[in-house]
């Protein structure tokens, strides 16, 4: 990882948790109760498509995509996960990785703009500390 070059965008910096760093991927846990939601962030500065970057990265991108939803899927049981590269907001490239249940405010439909964030508050050490050792460095 080229951290000594990387630096995480400032929108994504206010509005996550980290989890770990993974041999491509900082992992990220949105700050928002409303929605089990990673974001994986290339840490290779100035990029902005899947397309930008080198073709081994991409191949590890989708590697830690896999690894980030097998581990979603085992400790929540969604019942679908949405994985999505938009960058219309933020444009550093990065990956949500949200686990969806029927039950939830926004469902069927994308989850933003559906209702307001509602920050993890007092929760977020619980949340982070359940999901630090799924989403921590390799083993």
């Amino acid at each position: 990882m080229s951290a000594n070059t990387f630096a995480l965008h400032a929108q994504l910096s206010a509005d996550t948790f980290t989890l770990g760093d993974w041999p491509l991927c900082r992992v990220l846990r949105m700050n928002d109760r409303a929605y089990p939601w990673l974001i994986l962030v290339p840490c290779v500065p100035d990029v902005r498509e899947i397309i930008d970057l080198a073709e081994a990265q991409q191949q590890q991108l989708m590697g830690e995509i896999s690894r980030a939803s097998r581990a979603l899927k085992a400790l929540l049981s969604p019942d679908k996960l949405n994985v999505a590269a938009l960058g219309n907001a933020v444009p550093q490239l990065h990956v949500h990785i949200i686990a969806r249940y029927k039950t939830d405010a926004a469902w069927p439909r994308p989850i933003w703009g559906v209702q307001p964030t509602v920050a993890l508050g007092g929760d977020a050490e619980a949340e982070l500390a359940k999901l630090r050792p799924a989403f921590g460095p390799f083993q």
